[in-house]
């Protein structure tokens, strides 16, 4: 059984990156990072399974490039946090968005809490 820091340090570093993947359907992905009762707010917008889906696919189609950097992680028992960068190319575009989040893992070690904020570093540039 994996640690809650290294099941932090997997969904920071594979999740990205399996979402915007065409290999593995998305429904899969959000099922192996978190569990089926999950909570989770983006800027303050409630991301159920059916919204959190449908940016999975926009964003395949959009910006099918991802790199992630990670700055810091705290983890306290359950509880996680981690300030992050994601860099995508948009339509050819790059774009750099700076994330916090914080977040609470299941027993399994999968999400079952998270509430993040963005901040947008770099837009895409015409």
């Amino acid at each position: 059984m994996t640690t809650t820091a290294e099941s932090l340090h997997l969904y920071l570093t594979r999740y990205p990156k399996e979402m915007v993947s065409a290999a593995e359907d998305p429904e899969a992905v959000v099922d192996r990072y978190f569990t089926p009762d999950y909570m989770f707010l983006s800027d303050g917008v409630a991301q159920d399974r059916r919204r959190l889906l449908a940016h999975a696919r926009a964003v395949r189609r959009k910006a099918p490039e991802t790199d992630l950097e990670v700055q810091e992680t705290v983890v306290e028992g359950r509880r996680v946090s981690a300030r992050y960068t994601v860099r995508a190319t948009i339509n050819g575009r790059r774009m750099d968005t700076e994330i916090y989040m914080f977040g609470e893992m299941a027993d399994d070690g999968r999400l079952s809490r998270l509430d993040q904020i963005t901040r947008v570093l770099k837009r895409p540039t015409e």
